[in-house]
């Protein structure tokens, strides 16, 4: 089985992109996951471009690794300089890293455009990697900028610049695709050539996005030879990005059958994908292969009915395989295969023909005033519950009032100045009503502490819900002020994560509605787990 190296990026090519900020401790925090997934080189960043990079370089270094190598990137030498006056090249060395990746020009508009010579180009990228080389006693990667654009302009020229690195010791040389806009065929027209053309390289890839190709550019270079892939977890990197290692990674392994990762790890990948979204702030593209949330989705009724059959009708790897899971959606495209997939194991008395027909109804006409339930899965519990004799709610919200700052000076009022809203909610357990107030930034979470407040001393366990997301989407914005809205709140709790949604023409009403669902089916579970304990 065939050996790709897996050389990561996401710490500098990434953070080039488009609302990518990584703080230090978020670098050091992916590079050691990086390494326990299996990946071989981590590229920490461009010592002496930021302070930021040359304090991951210090830090690293602290750091014990299973078997990843820590990468240092830069540049040939100015043009106007020689190797031993170079400043970047300095820090490359003073970065004492595992090896250093430097790039260098192969097209000829680019040498034009740094102001060298074709000769000079030639002198640079070999003087540079033999002094990297000699100076740190590490291997030397080179980095072939726009070769394939520049092998399109002038391919002589653009070979010579890959014998040039060769000359000067580099044990790597990476293809760039710079742009993102080169064709599979074209990579492989200008791989053959340079492959006939200089003996002996061991080849990289690394490829941008820009024309939707990356992956396809990736795995057609490993069919012609290449023997490293570059890019970055997610895809994340400037413009349109670099190629997504989460996606090369698991068509190498599943379809191709090379071997990229220790035995076993190819299952931590997605993981290692949604962890990279949260230090990044975002959820990542649904519909991502393989790693997103919506992989192995399934909402068409046909499609669920042959999946429960047999996985493989709609599924072309099982989701297992790189830690994801198949989800069946409920909407009102679903059919009864679809309600009773997704709840076999909770409510096995659904099994009932006329009880899935009443509640897909029920769903069906609430999609169609509004409602989506393919994130609300609380929502739909409660619909569920109501059919099958379970619905037993453990409180009663009376009602809830927002207030806003009455008899105050605005301008100096302290409340209104850090937006604070008071709201009171009055609700009933048992024979006990509680009315409680809370102040929070806006009237929801205004509503959502005082809501927690006068169920506390009933069920300390609600300490444990938190709201993790709140969305609103109009409707029917044709009706402009009067339009409804629908508000999906997110809410974790003993560590499950589940929406609920309301609609109505009033916000804060369709919030509330959200808020209250949200509080009845974690408290109907947990109460629930509690007979089951006692029994």
């Amino acid at each position: 089985m065939k050996k790709i190296e897996i050389y990561d990026t996401t710490l500098r090519d990434g953070t080039q992109g488009e609302g990518v900020n990584l703080s230090l401790q978020d670098k050091l925090d992916i590079t050691v996951a990086l390494d326990e997934l299996g990946v071989d080189f981590v590229e920490g960043g461009w010592p002496g471009s930021n302070p930021k990079d040359v304090d991951f370089f210090n830090e690293v270094k602290d750091l014990e690794f299973k078997s990843l190598k820590i990468s240092a990137f830069g540049s040939t030498h100015r043009v106007d300089s020689e190797p031993e006056d170079d400043f970047l090249l300095a820090k490359l060395i003073e970065a004492e890293a595992d090896l250093t990746c430097i790039f260098g020009k192969s097209w000829d508009l680019h040498v034009g455009t740094i102001g060298a010579t074709p000769d000079r180009n030639l002198e640079m990228i070999q003087g540079s990697i033999e002094y990297l080389a000699k100076k740190t006693l590490k291997p030397v990667f080179y980095d072939a900028e726009h070769f394939f654009d520049g092998y399109n302009s002038d391919p002589g020229y653009a070979i010579a610049t890959v014998q040039a690195a060769v000359n000067g010791g580099a044990e790597r040389i990476i293809l760039c695709d710079t742009n993102g806009g080169a064709l599979p065929h074209e990579i492989a027209v200008a791989i053959k050539d340079l492959v006939k053309s200089v003996q002996g390289i061991n080849l990289g890839i690394h490829v941008h996005n820009d024309g939707g190709l990356a992956v396809a550019n990736t795995l057609r270079a490993i069919e012609e030879g290449a023997i490293q892939v570059q890019g970055s977890i997610n895809g994340i990197g400037e413009r349109c990005g670099n190629v997504d290692l989460t996606t090369v990674l698991a068509n190498l392994e599943l379809k191709l059958g090379y071997r990229c990762l220790p035995k076993g790890q190819i299952k931590g990948l997605t993981n290692l994908s949604r962890k990279v979204w949260e230090y990044l702030g975002s959820k990542g593209p649904l519909g991502q292969p393989f790693v997103g949330p919506s992989a192995f989705a399934h909402k068409g009724g046909v499609h669920v009915s042959a999946v429960q059959k047999n996985p493989e009708t709609y599924e072309h790897v099982s989701p297992d395989v790189i830690g994801n899971s198949r989800k069946v959606l409920i909407s009102e495209l679903s059919g009864g295969s679809n309600l009773r997939a997704k709840l076999a194991n909770r409510y096995p008395e659904l099994e009932g023909k006329t009880t899935v027909s009443s509640i897909l109804g029920e769903i069906q006409d609430k999609e169609h005033s509004g409602y989506s339930f393919e994130n609300a899965d609380g929502s739909f519990d409660l619909i569920v519950r109501r059919y099958v004799g379970k619905y037993k709610p453990v409180f009663k919200p009376i009602y809830y009032r927002i207030y806003a700052l009455n008899n105050e000076d605005y301008s100096t009022a302290k409340e209104f100045r850090e937006g604070l809203i008071e709201a009171a909610v009055k609700v009933r357990v048992g024979e006990n009503t509680s009315l409680c107030a809370a102040e929070g930034h806006g009237p929801i979470d205004a509503l959502n502490k005082a809501l927690q407040k006068a169920l506390r001393n009933e069920y300390p366990v609600i300490s444990d819900l938190h709201l993790t997301d709140y969305s609103v989407k109009v409707i029917n914005s044709s009706e402009e002020t009067a339009a409804k809205v629908r508000v999906l709140v997110e809410h974790s709790f003993e560590g499950e994560k589940f929406g609920t949604v309301g609609v109505n023409t009033d916000i804060i009403e369709a919030s509330w509605n959200a808020l209250t669902e949200a509080y009845h089916y974690s408290l109907m579970q947990h109460v629930e787990f509690v007979r089951e304990l006692h029994r």
